[in-house]
């Protein structure tokens, strides 16, 4: 299975890749590997540099492997665009980078040794064209993104697809609203060790109200719980305020077992 080319064309028209629109710095001659040494030379070779803080060579060697078709150097330089690491952050430059790997990729089955590169550019894809990019002609297109994370949802199983999908499909987002399926795709993607995940569908599961199952306040408040640990700084941000609330809403009883419940979980893992 792979994207389809509709779908593909309709990410971005009229644009070069970022690839092409890029410096052309040369590599510093007293540097150890050639601009005409292999894509993977340079890919490995830039990464060694990026890793040794010396972005701006590992940006010219990236570079180089980008033009060469190496998918990974592609990666690494639209993450360095988006991030603003070690050049100035431009979003349209990464969303060009992160596109020209979906689109080029021609083998993308979850056994290519390339297949997360493209996985993360699909959601990276999905993630511009659910916000837009501000002077740019990537505009908002909710419909467009929610089928880019369904695709690495369930293609790729990327679980930080599955818990935007989820989300989306729980607002009704680019499409009818669904949020018994989006529970299915957020407890995936709370298998695989996502903290939103686990927290959204914690908040679902308290009260069953919204995803038509029995309520489990108790489950719903240790999974809130335990996803508020294991959070970063800006998960926590909107993961706090679910819990206080259903904190707030619980028993006394179904507190204290929740809150025992999740000290274990926390033990367990530990160990």
């Amino acid at each position: 299975m792979r994207l389809s080319k509709l779908v593909l064309l309709a990410l971005l028209t009229g644009s070069a890749t970022a690839v092409s629109a890029t410096s052309t710095v040369a590599l510093d001659p007293n540097l150890s590997v050639s601009p005409d040494a292999g894509p993977m030379e340079l890919f490995s070779f830039g990464f060694k540099l990026y890793k040794q803080g010396e972005k701006l060579e590992a940006f010219e060697a990236l570079r180089y492997a980008a033009e060469k078709g190496h998918p990974g150097a592609r990666w690494k330089l639209g993450q360095m665009y988006a991030q603003g690491d070690g050049v100035p952050e431009n979003d349209y430059e990464a969303f060009k980078l992160f596109e020209s790997i979906v689109r080029e990729q021609e083998d993308d089955t979850t056994g290519s040794p390339n297949a997360a590169y493209v996985s993360s550019a699909v959601v990276a894809l999905a993630d511009y064209l659910r916000k837009g990019i501000p002077n740019s002609p990537v505009e908002v297109d909710l419909p467009q993104a929610r089928q880019l994370y369904f695709h690495a949802a369930s293609f790729f199983g990327d679980p930080k697809a599955q818990f935007e999908l989820g989300r989306m499909l729980l607002n009704g987002e680019g499409g009818k609203s669904n949020p018994r399926q989006a529970a299915r795709w957020l407890k995936l993607a709370a298998h695989k060790g996502s903290a939103s995940a686990q927290a959204l569908l914690g908040y679902l599961l308290f009260d069953g109200v919204k995803i038509a199952l029995r309520a489990e306040p108790v489950r719903g408040l240790a999974m809130l719980t335990m996803a508020l640990q294991q959070a970063s700084p800006s998960e926590q941000k909107w993961i706090r305020p679910l819990q206080e609330e259903v904190f707030s809403l619980a028993s006394e009883g179904d507190r204290r077992t929740a809150l025992a419940y999740a000290q274990e979980q926390q033990g367990v893992s530990k160990n």
